[in-house]
């Protein structure tokens, strides 16, 4: 804008510059599809460490190879990421809790659709007034997990518990009706003086205990004149009353004016008769804390699960709402357990990494145990053999940390941890292998191979995975399935894939701001400048062949490219070239002797 002037002076006008920066985008965040203890299902979620998984996901599962191959990804050096759990049938656990005479009041379900659900417990806890109450969420040791207080049954209330629970991680609430739910334990009515009960017995009974009685003290002791005093009081006589955990752990908390009596163990209840009973209201008894029940795990994915619907973006299709997706892996495929259409899935699979530009890395099947199974099982593989996958045999053993005992996992999960790592350390340009790619934790490979049984594989495409002397377990492989020698693909190699991924992906977003720009020179020039900086970026930090720019890439975007007709149909062409970096995959050392001169 033109700077309007008026007084004699300086004035300063910003101009904008022609420069708008493209920035690389991320190489290394892998999605993870398959069977997960727990956790949202058909879903993308995004993490950044196993802890995370842990936390929502329930961390390792014997029946989940994913869960495996998530902690191994971490473990090589991956950083972020994106797990989809699928499941067949699964349903949450839940419990009605009722309020005095309605049979349900509060309908609490499992946020996840799985037997983890059922080792879930709900307590409610009185509050000081009588129209709210508390709520907890315990495990299955009874540690609470979530704590809400001052809740309302009343929609309209600022602490509505549907509008302030259903933010919980583990649960969420669905109010039926008004009324407060039933009080977990055996609470009291309203204390208000605290009377006398010198000498006064109380019965206390648990299903499965024997009865106790006690006379929580005589007219010779102190008698407590507080409510909190009292409750402590008998709190430390039923702990005492017997070596059952449903009195040694019991509780006596005070809300108000009321006491909560509360047994040790999640799902007992504790009934309370006698004079002290009935001189506190200690009446109506609840169990501790009311029981999630009726989860199922459902029956194990099928290939419709991993395959997904991409208008319901359900399985692996919930990954097209996710951004940054750069690897895939699927282990679960690979278990010894899984009946389906392995190579159909795979080929969905690739589908889905095509339109995402994706790399999809592909774990050998358990049956293949010897280097001739590979070679005979390979062909299966010809209908689905493309460049943005990649093969890797065969599996890895490593110690499961859940048994201590050494365990044959897909390595699907490491190869993409120690891509996560290369691409860090050296670029996304240098091939994911050899004697500086060591497989972290690994023990042994499932096929111990030679070096002349390597070379039958690896003509065909198939990455192989090698232990050396000192140098250790290592990936010895970097082709696509694509990259077969009868093939002769441009796309052979995995870094040089990869690295067209980046260039793309990379162009793509930061050539948005194009779009309704005037289509002449000017348009082109910084389309030229811009896209030539980037490339030159890259350069610089030795991701192309060639000792200068104009031998690495180049950038044209003039009336050659783009010519009338394509202006006139609103089109602007930019050509991109560059060289690649290819991996020395075959080192050639030519030795020959000198022959002695003899001078005269």
């Amino acid at each position: 804008m033109a700077t309007s002037v008026s007084y004699p002076g300086v004035y300063i006008e910003e101009l904008p510059s022609a420069v708008r920066t493209i920035t690389a985008v991320t190489t290394s965040v892998t999605a993870f599809v398959g069977v997960a203890r727990r956790g949202p299902i058909d879903e993308a979620v995004t993490i950044t460490s196993f802890a995370d998984f842990e936390r929502q996901y329930g961390g390792l599962d014997a029946k989940s190879l994913l869960s495996y191959a998530v902690q191994q990804f971490f473990l090589a050096g991956g950083s972020v990421a994106v797990i989809v759990r699928v499941a067949k049938g699964a349903s949450p656990a839940s419990k009605d809790i009722a309020a005095g005479g309605e049979p349900k009041a509060l309908t609490v379900t499992s946020r996840d659709a799985s037997d983890w659900g059922n080792g879930l417990r709900v307590a409610i806890d009185p509050s000081a007034t009588g129209d709210t109450f508390g709520l907890r969420v315990l495990d299955v040791s009874g540690a609470v997990l979530e704590r809400y207080r001052n809740l309302s049954m009343s929609s309209d209330a600022s602490r509505f518990v549907e509008a302030v629970v259903n933010e919980s991680s583990y649960i969420y609430v669905k109010a039926t009706g008004d009324a407060v739910p039933d009080f977990s334990g055996t609470v009291s009515g309203p204390v208000g003086p605290v009377p006398d009960l010198a000498d006064k017995e109380l019965t206390a009974t648990v299903a499965g205990v024997e009865p106790v009685e006690i006379t929580l003290y005589t007219a010779a002791d102190t008698k407590p004149t507080s409510l909190t005093a009292l409750g402590l009081l008998l709190e430390r006589r039923l702990r005492a009353a017997s070596p059952n955990r449903a009195f040694t752990r019991a509780d006596v908390d005070v809300a108000g004016k009321r006491l909560q009596v509360l047994a040790g163990t999640a799902g007992a209840t504790m009934t309370l008769t006698g004079e002290v009973a009935n001189a506190l209201g200690l009446i109506t008894a609840h169990a501790t804390a009311y029981e999630l029940e009726d989860a199922d795990d459902g029956d194990p994915p099928t290939d419709a699960e991993f395959r997904g619907s991409e208008a319901d973006k359900t399985g692996m299709q919930a990954l097209r709402e996710v951004q940054d997706v750069n690897l895939l892996c699927l282990p679960d495929l690979a278990g010894q357990d899984y009946t389906g259409d392995a190579i159909g899935v795979i080929a969905a699979a690739e589908e889905l990494c095509e339109d995402k530009r994706m790399l999809l890395i592909v774990d050998s099947p358990p049956e293949w145990t010897s280097i001739e199974q590979a070679r005979t099982g390979l062909p299966a593989y010809d209908a689905v053999r493309s460049d943005h996958a990649a093969l890797y045999f065969p599996h890895i053993t490593m110690t499961d940390p859940l048994t201590g005992r050494l365990r044959t996992f897909p390595p699907s999960g490491a190869v993409a941890g120690l891509m996560a790592r290369t691409d860090a350390e050296r670029g996304v340009w240098k091939a994911p292998a050899g004697t500086d790619v060591r497989l972290t934790g690994v023990r042994s490979m499932s096929v111990r191979m030679s070096d002349a049984e390597n070379g039958l594989l690896n003509p065909l495409g198939v990455n192989c995975l090698r232990s050396f002397p000192i140098v250790g377990p290592v990936i010895w492989g970097a082709r696509t399935l694509l990259g077969a020698d009868a093939l002769t693909s441009e796309w052979k190699y995995v870094p040089v894939r990869r690295l067209a991924f980046m260039v793309e992906e990379s162009l793509y977003r930061g050539l948005k701001w194009v779009v309704f720009e005037p289509n002449d020179e000017p348009l082109w020039g910084q389309i030229r400048l811009n896209v030539g900086a980037f490339l030159h970026t890259l350069f610089t930090q030795g991701a192309f062949q060639g000792t200068s720019s104009r031998e690495a890439y180049f950038v044209k975007c003039d009336k050659d490219t783009t010519t009338q007709g394509d202006i006139n149909r609103g089109i602007v062409n930019v050509l991109v070239g560059f060289a690649p970096l290819k991996p020395a995959e075959f080192v050639v050392v030519k030795i020959e002797q000198m022959v002695g001169r003899i001078e005269v």
